[in-house]
C-alpha cells in the first residue's frame, strides 16, 4: 500500500479547511453611521454584534458614533458609511430631493422618546414660557430639528432653534445656562432629573405629527445598495431579529446597562415607559404623506416628493 507523505496530508488537511471554511464563514463588512450613542434606540447594532445576531447572517459591524442625524447622513452621503441610524425623515428628504445619493432601507423610530428639559431652578414651567428662549436640537437636519420646528408651528410660540450636538453637550450648555431648554433621549438625563437638577417640560410626542410618523430613518447610500443588495437586505433581517432579542428577556438589559454606562433599573425604564416595541420596528415606515407635507412646510424640500421618487427613496427589504 502507497503511502501519503505527511507533509501532503497537511497540505490536503488545510485546502480542505479552506473550501469548507470558504464562502460560508466569510463575514461582509458593512460601516455605520450611528446617532447618539447609548440610546436604546440606536444600540440595535451594538447589542445584536453581542448577542452574535449579524455574525449569524454572515456580517461584521463597523460602528462609528455621530453627534447627530446631520452628521450621519453626511457620513452616508460621503460613502465613509455604509448604513447610517437614526437619520432624520425630513432631513433625508430634503438631501435627496437635491440630488444626494441617499436611500432609506428602514424605518429607525416612529414615534420619539426625545424630551426637553430646563433646570431646576428655571422659570420656565411650560412650553409656553418657551417664547424667546433658546431650544436646543441635535444638528441641521436631524429629527430633533423638525421636532423643534413642529414646536415652534404647532404652539406658535418664537423659540429659538439651536443647535447643541449630543445631549452630554447639551446639558453642560443649559447647566451653564447657555441654552434655555436643553434636549435628551433616554437614558441620558434620568440621573440628574433623580438629583433634582433640571426639570422635563415637553416631550417630542406630544406632536401627534411625531407620534405617527417615522421620524428616524436607516439609510444606505445609493451606489452600495444598488451593488450590495442582497448585503443590505441581510442588514435588514438581522437588525429586525436584534429588536425582537431586545424585547425578549433580561440579558439585552444587561448589556444595554453596560453598553450605555446606566444602571439595569434604567435600562428597564427606558425599554418599558420609553420605548415600545412598535416604535423601533425596521419594517414599519408610517406617516409617509404627511412627512412629505412636512417637509415642504419647514422648508426641507422646495416641492412635494412624487410618487415615483418615494418609491426610488424608500427602498425596504421586506417592507410592508
Amino acid at each position: 500500500m502507497r503511502r501519503i507523505p505527511i507533509a501532503s496530508l497537511a497540505m490536503l488537511a488545510a485546502m480542505l479547511v479552506s473550501i469548507a471554511g470558504g464562502p460560508a464563514a466569510a463575514q461582509d463588512k458593512l460601516k455605520l453611521a450611528i446617532g447618539q450613542k447609548g440610546n436604546w434606540d440606536t444600540a440595535v447594532p451594538e447589542l445584536g454584534t453581542r448577542a452574535g445576531l449579524f455574525k449569524k447572517h454572515g456580517l461584521e459591524l463597523e460602528l462609528l458614533y455621530t453627534k447627530g442625524g446631520g452628521e450621519t447622513q453626511q457620513a452616508v452621503i460621503a460613502r465613509s458609511a455604509d448604513i447610517g441610524l437614526a437619520a432624520g425623515t425630513l432631513g433625508v428628504m430634503g438631501a435627496y430631493s437635491k440630488g444626494a445619493p441617499v436611500r432609506i432601507i428602514g424605518a429607525q423610530a416612529t414615534g420619539a422618546a426625545d424630551f426637553w428639559y430646563v433646570r431646576a431652578d428655571s422659570p420656565i414651567k411650560a412650553p409656553a414660557d418657551l417664547a424667546g428662549k433658546t431650544m436646543a436640537y441635535s444638528t441641521n437636519g436631524s429629527s430633533t430639528h423638525s421636532m423643534v420646528l413642529g414646536f415652534i408651528e404647532t404652539y406658535k410660540i418664537a423659540a429659538k432653534p439651536t443647535a447643541t450636538g449630543d445631549p452630554a453637550g447639551t446639558f453642560t450648555s443649559v447647566m451653564s445656562r447657555q441654552i434655555d431648554a436643553g434636549w435628551s433621549s433616554p437614558p441620558f438625563g434620568f440621573d440628574a432629573i433623580a438629583d433634582n437638577k433640571i426639570r422635563i417640560i415637553w416631550r417630542g410626542n406630544e406632536l401627534e405629527q411625531v407620534r405617527n410618523q417615522t421620524v428616524r430613518t436607516i439609510i444606505a447610500n445609493a451606489e452600495e445598495l444598488k451593488a450590495r443588495a442582497g448585503v443590505f437586505a441581510r442588514f435588514i433581517a438581522a437588525y429586525r431579529e436584534t429588536v425582537d432579542y431586545m424585547y425578549a428577556g433580561d440579558q439585552a438589559l444587561t448589556d444595554y446597562a453596560d453598553f450605555a454606562k446606566t444602571s439595569l433599573a434604567n435600562a428597564r425604564l427606558v425599554r418599558t415607559a420609553f420605548f415600545a416595541k412598535a416604535m423601533i420596528d425596521p419594517l414599519e415606515f408610517k406617516g409617509t404623506a404627511e412627512l412629505v407635507e412636512n417637509a415642504v412646510k419647514f422648508k426641507y424640500t422646495t416641492e412635494r416628493l412624487t410618487d415615483a421618487q418615494l418609491k426610488e427613496l424608500i427602498q425596504i427589504p421586506g417592507g410592508k
